[in-house]
């Protein structure tokens, strides 16, 4: 099957930067949509970032202007940058990927989350 791996969560003051790294691997074709979620204490899991395979991305309006992901499809990776980070945005973080695997049926698979914790 596919296993996604986040990376790059960590503790930083309000104002600062993190880069999120995640990394796909297993029986890949193509990897579709690949996107961000996150979800804070006591609330439901929310829609973060977005992009396809051809590099289209898209944001919540929460983080627009601040984050930015981008993806390297030869490495099966994407990425979400993180700047002006504010304590609202502390969650764990998961890669969510769409994947045509190599009997070209297609699944969705999440990643295990990584912690951003933003301090005031």
């Amino acid at each position: 099957q596919v296993q996604l791996v986040e990376s790059g969560g960590g503790l930083v003051q309000a104002g600062g930067s993190l880069r999120l790294s995640c990394v796909a691997s297993g029986n890949i074709n193509i990897i579709n949509t690949m996107a961000w979620y996150r979800q804070a204490p006591g609330k439901q899991r929310e829609w973060v970032a977005g992009s396809t395979r051809g590099g289209l991305s898209n944001y919540a309006e929460s983080v627009k202007g601040r984050f930015t992901t981008s993806r390297d499809n030869a490495k099966n990776t994407v990425y979400l940058q993180m700047n002006n980070l504010q304590p609202e945005d502390t969650a764990v973080y998961y890669c969510y990927a769409t994947v045509q695997l190599r009997t070209l049926r297609t699944n969705d698979y999440w990643g295990q989350g990584t912690q951003v914790t933003v301090s005031s």
